[in-house]
């Protein structure tokens, strides 16, 4: 079992910054990459961010530029800064430990239990 534990959401006004952690423990070493999802009310969930522990990455569109994905080996931990914050990144953001890197939802096996992150305009 992987067990992941997000902090870092908030308020934040538009244009400002967040930086999202993600802690993972037990069987880490049955993962291969680390994603961010976030799900907004009533609408799918969808993908934000991945990265395999060696560092390679992706990102959704709509992010690139303002989102970037870190992964501390060594502390077992996974970051997501959000920069140039917009209304519409409004969403709970989940954590997710996979196979692969994916920005496929099913290929995750392992979620945290969310954070909020409410942007203002």
């Amino acid at each position: 079992q992987v067990q992941l534990v997000e902090s870092g959401g908030g308020l934040v006004q538009a244009g400002g910054s967040l930086r999202l952690s993600c802690a993972v423990s037990g069987r880490t070493f049955s993962t291969r990459a680390m994603g961010w999802f976030r799900q907004a009310p009533g609408k799918e969930r969808e993908f934000v961010a991945a990265i395999t522990w060696s560092g390679d990455s992706t990102y959704l569109n709509a992010v690139k530029g303002r989102f970037t994905i870190s992964a501390d080996n060594a502390k077992s931990t996974v970051y997501l800064q959000m920069n140039s914050l917009k209304p519409e990144d409004t969403a709970v953001y989940y954590c997710a430990a996979g196979r692969s890197k994916s920005d496929w939802r099913f290929d995750y096996d392992y979620w945290g239990q969310g954070t909020q992150v409410t942007v203002s305009s």
